[in-house]
């Protein structure tokens, strides 16, 4: 066995550290650039079958926020997110209150009162083969 002189063993020591360290940063490194934000957000809701929606319903959803419609020319939709800054809608005796900052709507979805300037969105509904309401978010 040879004798380890201590300049040599300053330089291993150097060495080993320099290469663990540098281990150690590509790992985060990688940790970082495999990040996954968050998963996007659910863009279709299976409401259930189309018998829990009487012809001539109207039908509160929470998740999504929305009102479903059941009508003789078949089902509709009207997002319940307030046009002005995205507050969820409540519903009144004549349509919709924005409790934010007051906006109104009327039961069409229609700007009665400001500030918001836009209507409500109009949602996609689809009805699938085996009869289920599906309501699609844009």
């Amino acid at each position: 066995m040879t004798d380890l002189s201590r300049r040599d063993f300053l330089k291993l020591a150097r060495a080993g550290f320099l290469w663990i360290s540098s281990g150690l940063a590509l790992g985060g490194l990688f940790r970082f650039l495999d990040y996954e934000p968050n998963p996007a957000p659910k863009t279709e809701f299976d409401l259930g079958p189309t018998g829990q929606f009487p012809l001539g319903s109207h039908t509160v959803l929470f998740d999504p926020p929305a009102i479903l419609f059941h009508t003789k020319s078949g089902f509709s939709a009207l997002s319940l997110t307030c046009t002005h800054l995205g507050c969820t809608l409540e519903q009144t005796a004549d349509g919709f209150t924005c409790p934010c900052h007051a906006s109104h709507f009327d039961a069409d979805g229609n700007v009665t009162h400001g500030p918001a300037s836009q209507s409500l969105r109009k949602l996609q509904v689809q009805i699938t083969a085996e009869n289920h309401v599906i309501v699609y978010l844009d």
